[in-house]
Protein backbone atom coordinates (compact mmCIF):
# COMPACT_ATOMS: atom_id res chain seq x y z
CA UNK A 1 0.00 0.00 0.00
CA UNK A 2 1.05 3.44 -0.59
CA UNK A 3 0.87 7.06 0.45
CA UNK A 4 -2.12 7.52 -1.36
CA UNK A 5 -4.03 4.95 0.42
CA UNK A 6 -2.71 7.10 3.47
CA UNK A 7 -4.12 10.08 1.83
CA UNK A 8 -7.44 8.29 0.83
CA UNK A 9 -7.71 7.22 4.73
CA UNK A 10 -7.12 10.28 5.73
CA UNK A 11 -9.70 12.56 3.19
CA UNK A 12 -12.24 9.22 4.22
CA UNK A 13 -11.54 10.43 8.06
CA UNK A 14 -12.11 14.01 7.49
CA UNK A 15 -15.48 13.15 5.61
CA UNK A 16 -16.26 10.82 8.42
CA UNK A 17 -16.09 14.10 10.67
CA UNK A 18 -18.54 16.13 11.30
CA UNK A 19 -17.81 19.48 9.62
CA UNK A 20 -18.27 21.85 12.94
CA UNK A 21 -15.46 19.59 14.21
CA UNK A 22 -12.06 21.42 14.16
CA UNK A 23 -9.35 19.47 12.86
CA UNK A 24 -5.71 19.68 12.07
CA UNK A 25 -3.33 16.89 10.36
CA UNK A 26 0.59 16.50 11.03
CA UNK A 27 2.25 13.78 9.67
CA UNK A 28 3.10 10.97 12.80
CA UNK A 29 3.88 7.57 13.33
CA UNK A 30 4.71 7.29 9.66
CA UNK A 31 1.62 8.12 8.74
CA UNK A 32 -1.03 11.20 8.92
CA UNK A 33 -2.31 11.82 12.65
CA UNK A 34 -6.01 13.68 12.44
CA UNK A 35 -5.46 16.08 15.59
CA UNK A 36 -8.94 17.02 17.28
CA UNK A 37 -8.87 19.35 20.71
CA UNK A 38 -4.79 19.45 20.06
CA UNK A 39 -4.90 15.63 20.64
CA UNK A 40 -4.54 12.42 18.02
CA UNK A 41 -8.13 11.23 17.40
CA UNK A 42 -6.73 8.75 14.72
CA UNK A 43 -3.78 7.81 12.16
CA UNK A 44 -3.68 7.15 8.51
CA UNK A 45 -0.95 4.29 8.26
CA UNK A 46 1.09 3.99 5.07
CA UNK A 47 -0.42 0.32 5.01
CA UNK A 48 -4.04 1.80 5.27
CA UNK A 49 -4.83 0.46 8.24
CA UNK A 50 -6.09 3.14 11.28
CA UNK A 51 -4.43 4.01 14.26
CA UNK A 52 -6.90 4.80 17.16
CA UNK A 53 -6.95 6.07 20.23
CA UNK A 54 -9.26 4.95 22.66
CA UNK A 55 -10.87 4.81 26.42
CA UNK A 56 -8.23 2.40 27.65
CA UNK A 57 -11.47 0.91 29.89
CA UNK A 58 -12.73 -0.29 26.38
CA UNK A 59 -9.65 -1.39 25.37
CA UNK A 60 -10.22 -5.14 25.94
CA UNK A 61 -13.96 -4.98 24.34
CA UNK A 62 -12.55 -3.27 21.47
CA UNK A 63 -9.78 -5.25 20.79
CA UNK A 64 -11.95 -8.24 20.58
CA UNK A 65 -13.31 -6.44 17.37
CA UNK A 66 -12.40 -8.01 13.74
CA UNK A 67 -9.00 -6.49 12.84
CA UNK A 68 -8.36 -4.37 15.91
CA UNK A 69 -4.73 -5.11 17.74
CA UNK A 70 -2.73 -3.61 20.30
CA UNK A 71 -1.11 -0.85 18.22
CA UNK A 72 2.83 -1.17 18.03
CA UNK A 73 5.02 1.45 18.22
CA UNK A 74 8.01 -0.96 15.96
CA UNK A 75 8.70 -4.48 15.99
CA UNK A 76 7.58 -5.50 20.03
CA UNK A 77 6.88 -2.14 21.71
CA UNK A 78 3.06 -1.95 22.06
CA UNK A 79 1.90 1.88 22.62
CA UNK A 80 0.17 1.08 25.53
CA UNK A 81 -3.50 0.80 26.38
CA UNK A 82 -6.15 2.93 24.50
CA UNK A 83 -3.69 2.93 21.57
CA UNK A 84 -5.43 0.37 18.62
CA UNK A 85 -4.47 -0.52 14.86
CA UNK A 86 -7.29 -1.90 12.75
CA UNK A 87 -6.44 -3.43 9.69
CA UNK A 88 -7.34 -1.89 6.19
CA UNK A 89 -9.97 -4.41 5.54
CA UNK A 90 -11.56 -4.28 8.78
CA UNK A 91 -12.39 -0.42 7.61
CA UNK A 92 -13.45 -0.78 4.22
CA UNK A 93 -16.96 0.11 4.33
CA UNK A 94 -17.63 3.72 5.67
CA UNK A 95 -20.13 2.25 8.62
CA UNK A 96 -16.58 0.71 9.94
CA UNK A 97 -14.52 3.30 9.78
CA UNK A 98 -17.77 5.70 11.34
CA UNK A 99 -17.59 3.10 13.83
CA UNK A 100 -14.02 3.88 15.01
CA UNK A 101 -13.54 7.22 14.33
CA UNK A 102 -16.80 7.36 16.76
CA UNK A 103 -15.12 5.62 19.31
CA UNK A 104 -11.68 7.82 18.99
CA UNK A 105 -14.25 10.96 18.72
CA UNK A 106 -16.17 9.70 22.28
CA UNK A 107 -13.15 9.44 24.33
CA UNK A 108 -11.43 12.26 22.50
CA UNK A 109 -14.23 14.66 23.73
CA UNK A 110 -14.36 12.64 27.41
CA UNK A 111 -10.93 13.90 27.92
CA UNK A 112 -11.42 17.34 27.00
CA UNK A 113 -12.01 20.04 29.55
Amino acid sequence: MSTDLREELTARVRAVLDTDTPVREVSMFGGRAVMVNDKVLVGAGKDGALLVHVDQKRHDELTARPGAAQAQMGAGRNMGRGWLRVTADAIETDDDLTFWVGVALEYNRATTG
